[in-house]
């Protein structure tokens, strides 16, 4: 079974050694120790899967406890429609998340819109009463 190294998985998903070992302490990754007093960290195939599936939930904006409740459903033999289920749930419930924050977004820009025209309409009669 092929092994990795931090560096490997760092360079092969362009993260740092840093993020790797951060995702270990949350619990995501267990990679074995080996050498002088197991100061160095080796990923087997399914770790670098976690990490994988880690790093699209990360893209997706899950949070980490999010992704760890997901990619832990699949280190158990558990009904697949369930997972699925669960899955459509965490994505229904950050859908409507990112809903809310695009019509915040929306009502903020429309509010610049006004303040802009605001002051443009101001400038303007300035410009008109210093003539």
């Amino acid at each position: 079974m092929p092994t990795y190294t931090i560096t490997e998985l760092a360079r092969e998903f362009d993260i740092t050694a840093r993020a790797i070992r951060f995702y270990e302490d949350q619990g995501l990754l267990s990679p074995s120790r080996e050498g002088a007093g197991g100061r160095s960290r080796v990923y087997t195939p399914r770790d670098r899967t976690r990490l994988k599936l880690t790093l699209r939930g990360k893209r997706l904006g899950l949070s980490l406890s999010e992704i760890k409740s997901l990619v832990d459903m699949y280190e158990t033999p558990k009904d697949t429609s369930a997972q699925m289920n669960r899955f459509l749930g965490v994505l229904a419930q950050h859908r409507e998340t990112l809903e809310q924050q695009r019509e915040d977004i929306e009502m903020s820009l429309a509010e610049i819109t006004a303040h802009e025209d605001e002051c443009k309409r101001l400038l303007a009669a300035i410009g008109e009463s210093a003539t």
